[in-house]
């Protein structure tokens, strides 16, 4: 007696065992990917993407240590600056926040936002 009839994937007619649900590795594999990205993606998956993001651009554009740069240029390709692990005050009162190692402070110089990039240093600690 014979559990399914045909593919789950593709629905062609199966043969073999009774109990094989895919005609090949290739529909498997595709029904098992496909069933993923229908899954809504959890808080945690989506948290840490951004986080990995937010620091391989932060990583791209600070190439000096300190560097400013416009708001609008890390905004399009995708850097969020609601994703941080840890901040730094200074000594003025100015609030650092860092994705790992790589450091940002929002200013608005003459009507235009941008960020101060900075990397961790040691007597930030």
């Amino acid at each position: 007696m014979r559990l399914q009839h045909e593919c789950v994937y593709c629905k062609k007619p199966l043969t073999g065992r009774t109990d094989k649900k895919y005609c090949n590795l290739h529909c498997k594999s595709a029904y098992q990917y496909q069933k993923e990205k229908e899954r809504p993606e959890r808080f945690y998956n989506k948290v840490d993407n951004q986080l990995k993001l937010n620091r391989k651009i932060l990583k791209e554009y600070n190439k000096g240590g300190k560097v400013t740069i416009r708001s609008t240029v890390l905004s399009e390709v995708g850097f969020d600056p609601n994703f941080f692990t840890h901040y730094w005050k200074n000594q003025k009162g100015d609030v650092y926040l860092f994705v790992y190692e790589y450091g940002f402070l929002k200013k608005n110089e003459n009507g235009k936002e941008k960020y101060v990039l900075v990397t961790w240093q040691e007597y930030m600690n």
